[in-house]
């Protein structure tokens, strides 16, 4: 349900579990950390999280979400994992991001997007405290009063909303995704990748 994959020095990491969602188990986020933590270890140059179906991800898988993955230090791993990795990180959204999903979608330095896709994260419905860095993160790239908008009014923000808020970076019809994110990582590829922690260190 976790695809790895590792070639020119970018790791794409893809979630496909289409038929529920993409949401996401205890060990499909630990796989998920393993690969950020691997990147780290390998000096990637970039490192990219894209997911199959219709959408990116519906958050936690609820089965385990009610047996206590909802609270798990594994959603806390992962996004440090992401956040810490000195190479470009990028999420493609290839449709809506809910939940516990946004932790490793905000630790990355660039975030795409179809048109089609909301943003979400229904902790307040839900009876759920969000991820620790979650807020801070959010709070960082849309401000204090819009991440109040999603933590505490829940609302579902589309992707051209997104966009003005900085949420998200660009939106990108689905059958340019390839290239957008070829041309993305173009750069970083073409460096040395102590190059590409150096400039990502000055930012």
């Amino acid at each position: 349900m976790i695809h790895v994959k590792s070639a020119e020095g970018v790791f794409t990491v893809t979630i496909d579990r289409p038929e529920k969602a993409n949401s996401l188990t205890r060990a499909m986020l630990s796989e998920i950390a393993d690969a950020a933590e691997a990147a780290g270890r390998a000096e990637a140059h970039a490192f990219v999280l894209r997911g199959t179906g219709k959408v990116f991800s519906a958050g936690a898988d609820l089965d385990e979400a009610h047996a206590g993955l909802a609270t798990d230090p594994v959603w806390e791993r992962l996004s440090g994992a992401v956040a810490a990795l000195p190479c470009l990180t990028i999420a493609a959204l290839n449709g809506t991001l809910a939940g516990g999903a946004m932790g490793m979608v905000l630790a990355c330095d660039l975030r795409i997007s179809v048109p089609q896709a909301k943003v979400f994260y229904p902790v307040m419905k839900l009876g759920f405290l969000p991820q620790p860095s979650d807020p801070k993160r959010l709070a960082t790239l849309i401000g204090p009063a819009r991440a109040k908008m999603i933590l505490m009014a829940g609302q579902k923000i589309e992707a051209a909303e997104a966009l003005t808020w900085g949420l998200i970076d660009r939106i990108v019809a689905p059958e340019a995704m390839e290239e957008t994110l070829a041309a993305l990582v173009a750069d970083v590829t073409a460096a040395k990748p102590a190059h590409v922690a150096a400039i990502k260190a000055l930012i």
